[in-house]
């Protein structure tokens, strides 16, 4: 789809990550700019990885978008990463610190070029939209303040602390950088990119308790999670029978949970009112075919691998429920797909799912020990297994939700909110910490 042009500000939307065939955040960094490109006069910075998909997509270069080769920088940092992961087992932390590095180099690309454009005031807007990581500073946040042009931050989310219940988890993740995970506030730009930001998006309320205090009051809370109602199309609309069709969506790791959901379903599983759909793969996969022979419910829990994201909710309206007992979660968009289709999502009441979910439109499970979290995901699903009637009517309120507030759409609109609140054309936004339904 071409973007189309809106009046003025003009703006200069970073997007290093941005890609409609990628999962994660280069999925979140295309569809938000994709929606901003419909309601405002972008144009979109990327890194040349993602120069195909945005050509097939219909955007002209260098109209429409302009890809920043930085692959001379990129590239080895990449190798050398996935070379440390392979001969030491360090986590994600480890991979976010050494991105910070090439991703110097990109915006120096970026100002190399737009420099004169933003100095002239032509674009008067620059928002960097990724990385989403709040540990990757950004140089250019004091340039555009001395050049006289707004610069936006965000969404921005991470950094939610590891529950100390759950160090060995932590360890078995390889997360031992988590520990001085600090130490990235000493890199270059981390002060001038909160001082000198006109406004900060914060994707959740513990990346917003993360800035510093001076920073606070330029903070607006956006989720940085949506879904387009195009790839959502179908929802749960078979009459709710027994057994109670639980699914669950994600990495095979440790910290996702997996283990305690099978373990606190068992019983249901057993009693033939509850089946289970583990959908996902990683290296937690041998672990749980044990686990679920062990207890005695293999017949009855589905691990199917991954699923191809085109045909993942032709799968998923075939359950009811959808349970995630990930422990350290920033963002959750596969809770905000589930509740698309009308499933009842039970979560954890900890990071990025507690803030998806209400009250009235599914469950939020305790934080606590392994042994707790298990017990009280059991209570819940008993109580949706033995209680069926209840199901339909929550799963409708929780897609509502999502369509209501959590779509492309909606974030677009939000965003501008914000453009213009800087520009001193109508008040500071503010859509609810979390949003109410």
């Amino acid at each position: 789809m071409t973007p189309t042009s809106g009046s003025s500000p003009r703006v200069l939307l970073i997007a290093e990550a941005a890609n409609p065939d990628w999962p994660s955040v280069p999925l979140v960094g295309w569809s938000h700019a994709s929606a901003l490109a419909k309601v405002a006069d972008v144009h979109v910075v990327t890194q040349v990885r993602n120069r195909d998909a945005f050509m097939r997509s219909g955007w002209r270069e260098p109209a429409d978008f302009t890809a920043i080769d930085s692959e001379i920088a990129a590239r080895p940092l990449w190798r050398f990463d996935q070379a440390l992961r392979a001969l030491t087992g360090l986590g994600w932390t480890a991979s976010t610190a050494l991105s910070a590095l090439p991703y110097y180099y990109f915006e120096h690309l970026v100002w190399r070029m737009f420099s004169q454009r933003i100095r002239s005031g032509e674009f008067s807007i620059v928002h960097r939209l990724t990385p989403l990581t709040p540990t990757t500073p950004s140089l250019l946040a004091h340039r555009c303040r001395a050049a006289g042009a707004h610069f936006i931050l965000g969404p921005i989310n991470g950094g939610v602390p590891w529950p100390k219940e759950f160090d060995r988890v932590r360890r078995a993740e390889g997360e031992w950088l988590s520990y001085v995970r600090d130490a990235y506030k000493l890199l270059p730009g981390y002060r001038s990119t909160r001082r000198d930001a006109s406004a900060i998006l914060v994707g959740s309320l513990a990346t917003r308790d993360q800035l510093p205090a001076s920073s606070r009051e330029k903070s607006v809370y956006i989720p940085e999670n949506a879904i387009d109602p195009a790839r959502f199309s179908r929802q749960v609309e078979r009459p709710i029978s027994a057994p109670l069709r639980i699914a669950f969506v994600g990495r095979l790791v440790p910290y996702k949970g997996a283990d305690m959901l099978i373990e606190a379903a068992a019983p249901l599983l057993r009693d033939g009112v509850a089946v289970l759909d583990v959908i996902g793969d990683g290296p937690e996969m041998d672990r749980l075919k044990r686990l679920s022979a062990e207890l005695g419910v293999a017949e009855r829990v589905g691990l199917p691998g991954w699923i191809e994201n085109t045909k993942l909710q032709e799968r998923l309206v075939q359950s009811d429920v959808f349970a995630f007992p990930s422990v350290r979660e920033f963002g959750g968009g596969v809770v905000l797909e589930a509740m698309a289709l009308g499933l009842v999502p039970v979560v954890m009441d900890y990071g990025g799912p507690a803030e998806l979910v209400s009250d009235a439109t599914g469950f939020r499970v305790p934080l606590g020990t392994r042994a707790e979290i298990i017990d009280r995901f059991r209570q819940t699903l008993a109580r949706l297994a033995t209680g069926l009637e209840k199901v339909r009517p929550i799963g409708q309120r929780a897609r509502r939700r999502v369509f209501s507030l959590f779509t492309w759409e909606q974030k677009a609109q939000q965003t501008l909110a914000v453009y213009a609140w800087v520009r001193g054309e109508g008040p500071k936004p503010s859509f609810g910490e979390p949003f109410p339904d």
